[in-house]
């Protein structure tokens, strides 16, 4: 309980003393006042135990805690004061060392909430202001001081931002965002100051909705710790029954009271959400956001996957892979002649065409004369020529009969192609393409070796281009031409397999993402709804973190499982001591302790690679 936080330390610190004064009054002869000592020193944590068990009992939540109270008053009534203080002073202390675990292993997710902007500085009517980052609209200009953490999403519109990333992406180099650049919220600026102009509310930046998805899985249970909610109830019968028939046969109810302390408490409570959340913390590190417990058990679990193709297996944007020259130009010329005409047009490949002009550090020009068919192709006047630059038929139908032969198809697959026309005849054509991430088939290859069986490429894409995009890479099956219903079906398909993963980034993902067991969106660039219908967000724009994630869990699950079998399996082991008589209380009692902290630093093996 969080109330109990700030006494814990008292709560150890009462038996430790009464067990020290007990025990030195002892050793000075003076025995008859030690078991009052202990008594009184075991009293306080037994109190506070009632009454975690009674708000438990309210919620309708029965727990192991019942034993240690069970053990202590057992311990108290039958004259075994110091197998009493000693239970307390170790139930104390565990619950401590369960609260320090659960801590460290929280540390990164924790890390995420506590760097959350509160204030900004904004100019207003020639000057600057600080205000509140709940004030802050779209359009706003935002002056980033060195050491700031960015308050909203928004585009560099001075200076050159240096962004400290690591705390969202896991990536320790600092990026660089040159004016125009988008700026990602919850960065650190480690250079000079710069300015920022706002695309979204702090409410609507990536940022917010990071710490909103965190608040919500750190408020999760994952279906493990229910379960093992579950098996507690048995394990108490067990225990009962076990002291029970111990003092029966022997008549002795020291031998119940040794039983009921070697069981107090038990690793099945501890080791589960510790290593649980340290796990959820490890990939958050790892720029993986996974939403709760239920959500990382399940990754662990998965043997299907289906994946996008656009921004997924792909780069998501388009890039020049080839220019064929027509004209007597030079590449750089044709670029230079589509790029500065592209100037005046918002359309995502006119962009990508002045993109690899700045790259390439070619001058442009200043367009004139524009006029643009929206989809098509822009034509206007660049360095007093006439220039046409669009697709091949709003080109082919610009030019006479004779040059409108000239224009060409490109020969890769789910390429698409730019004319370039000037002076009324073609000069050269631009070819672009979505291509395949880099090291994608290693990906699905390490996939397959953490267990998962089938992988299918569901996209909306013509069926050309997804089979190209498919021959290149390990894939089991290739649905192509899907609307979003149809990919949910796809997914619903799957599970004949097992549970199924999604893996997407656009607004069409969402329905899938959000049917599949496990949704995972590419979170760095996509869109906010299959960020918000994903159970898992990746936080950095790598498709290698899909394995890092699946990685992640599988172990989480193992060390948790493994530490739940080994505690109960020496627990088991100790009551069944206890009952033949081998075990005195307080030989239970530290036995026990031992356990737990096993358990417990075996859980926390989940931070670790």
């Amino acid at each position: 309980m969080r109330w109990l936080a700030p006494v814990r330390p008292l709560l150890i610190a009462l038996p430790a003393a009464g067990l020290v004064i007990g025990l030195a009054i002892w050793a000075v002869g003076e025995g008859r006042w030690s078991g009052s000592i202990w008594a009184a020193s075991t009293l306080p944590v037994l109190l506070v135990l009632v009454v975690e068990i009674v708000t438990s009992l309210r919620r309708g939540d029965v727990g192991l805690d019942v034993v240690a109270a069970l053990s202590m008053t057992a311990a108290l009534v039958f004259g075994e004061e110091l197998a009493a203080a000693v239970v307390a002073l170790m139930y104390a202390g565990g619950q401590y060392l369960e609260g320090f675990a659960e801590g460290r292993a929280r540390r990164e997710m924790t890390a995420l909430l506590a760097r959350a902007p509160r204030t900004a500085v904004r100019y207003r009517d020639g000057a600057v202001e600080e205000v509140g980052i709940d004030t802050i609209a779209s359009g706003d200009r935002l002056l980033i001081r060195r050491g700031d953490v960015v308050p909203v999403d928004g585009e560099v519109a001075r200076g050159t931002a240096i962004l400290d990333e690591s705390a969202l992406t896991g990536e320790s180099i600092p990026v660089q965002h040159k004016v125009g650049g988008t700026v990602m919220s919850g960065a650190t600026n480690a250079g000079d100051v710069f300015d920022l102009v706002a695309v979204h509310r702090a409410a609507e930046s990536t940022y917010s909705g990071i710490v909103r998805l965190v608040e919500a899985a750190q408020r999760s249970k994952a279906p493990m710790s229910r379960t093992a909610d579950r098996f507690a109830m048995v394990f108490l019968a067990a225990t009962v029954l076990i002291a029970g028939a111990a003092w029966l046969w022997t008549g002795d109810p020291i031998r119940a009271v040794a039983v009921l302390v070697v069981a107090t408490p038990c690793p099945l409570i501890l080791a589960v959400p510790v290593a649980i959340v340290a796990g959820l913390s490890r990939a958050a590190k790892q720029g993986i956001l996974i939403k709760g417990g239920k959500a990382l058990e399940m990754l662990a679990r998965i043997r299907s996957i289906v994946i996008d193709k656009t921004g997924t297996l792909t780069d998501g944007r388009a890039k020049i892979v080839s220019v064929r020259v027509v004209a007597d130009l030079a590449i750089d010329e044709i670029i230079h002649i589509a790029a500065s005409l592209d100037q005046a047009s918002k359309h995502i490949i006119a962009q990508t065409i002045v993109s690899e002009a700045h790259a390439r550090h070619i001058p442009l020009a200043i367009p004139t004369d524009v006029v643009e068919v929206p989809g098509e192709g822009v034509q206007g006047r660049i360095n007093g020529l006439n220039a046409i630059v669009g697709g091949m038929h709003f080109v082919a139908n610009k030019l006479g009969a004779k040059d409108a032969a000239t224009v060409t198809r490109p020969d890769v697959h789910g390429a698409a192609v730019v004319a370039v026309a000037i002076d009324g005849r073609l000069a050269g054509e631009i070819v672009l393409a979505d291509e395949l991430r880099t090291g994608t088939d290693n990906i699905l290859q390490a996939l397959r070796k953490l267990g998962v069986g089938r992988i299918v490429l569901a996209t909306g894409d013509r069926q050309s281009v997804a089979e190209t995009i498919a021959a290149k890479i390990s894939i089991d099956a290739v649905r192509s031409e899907l609307t979003p219903d149809q990919k949910v079906m796809v997914v619903l398909s799957e599970r004949k397999n097992g549970p199924v993963m999604m893996v997407g980034d656009g607004v069409n993902d969402a329905p899938a993402l959000a049917a599949a067991d496990i949704g995972l969106a590419m979170g760095a660039r996509g869109a906010a709804a299959s960020a918000e219908a994903a159970d898992v967000v990746l936080l950095v724009d790598h498709l290698d973190r899909v394995v890092t994630a699946i990685e992640i869990a599988q172990r989480s699950r193992f060390i948790a499982l493994e530490s739940v079998y080994a505690g109960i399996g020496l627990s088991v082991v100790g009551m069944i001591a206890a009952a033949l008589g081998y075990l005195t209380p307080v030989q239970g009692a530290l036995m026990q302790e031992l356990i737990d902290v096993a358990v417990v630093l075996n859980a926390l093996r989940a931070l670790r690679q």
